[in-house]
């Protein structure tokens, strides 16, 4: 039997055009890239989350002479919130790159890791990937794994 998987995002064509709050949220997010560690890509990636309270937390990739050692600026910041900040939910996470030649997405890893959070949390996360002066917007990680691993 034949099944569709379907989605609803936002996309937004310019940075004014956003909602004020994922403006906020993208600008930190651009901050955080120059904290990155991206010695052998040049790939810097910078992700910032807003938590219920409206404080926002910020992290940047890492990379290793190590590989693969390295972790990705949405772990890094989920490992941390989760260390310093839980269990106060996140509402949202911007994800932007650094140069910026198309929209920021996060990779499977980081994909499955958002989705942990928000099953830990009991709430989704609006997930904002910037990039190429355009966004697009989903409301939960479930929006981008749809076929989710489950223990």
């Amino acid at each position: 039997m034949e099944k569709l998987h379907q989605i609803t995002y936002e996309h937004y064509s310019s940075y004014e055009s956003m909602p004020t709050m994922d403006q906020e949220l993208i600008a930190k997010a651009l901050e955080a890239t120059q904290k990155s560690n991206a010695a052998y890509s040049g790939f810097k990636v910078g992700a910032a989350a807003r938590l219920r309270s409206g404080e926002i937390i910020s992290a940047a990739n890492t990379e290793s002479e190590v590989f693969p050692s390295g972790l990705c600026a949405e772990r890094s910041l989920l490992y941390f919130y989760q260390s310093n900040h839980y269990p106060e939910p996140i509402e949202a996470l911007a994800i932007a790159s650094d140069p910026s030649p198309r929209e920021c997405y996060p990779c499977g890893a980081c994909r499955q890791v958002i989705l942990d959070v928000e099953n830990r949390q009991q709430s989704p996360i609006r997930i904002i990937m910037w990039g190429a002066g355009t966004a697009s917007v989903v409301g939960s990680a479930k929006d981008l794994m749809p076929f989710t691993f489950k223990l």
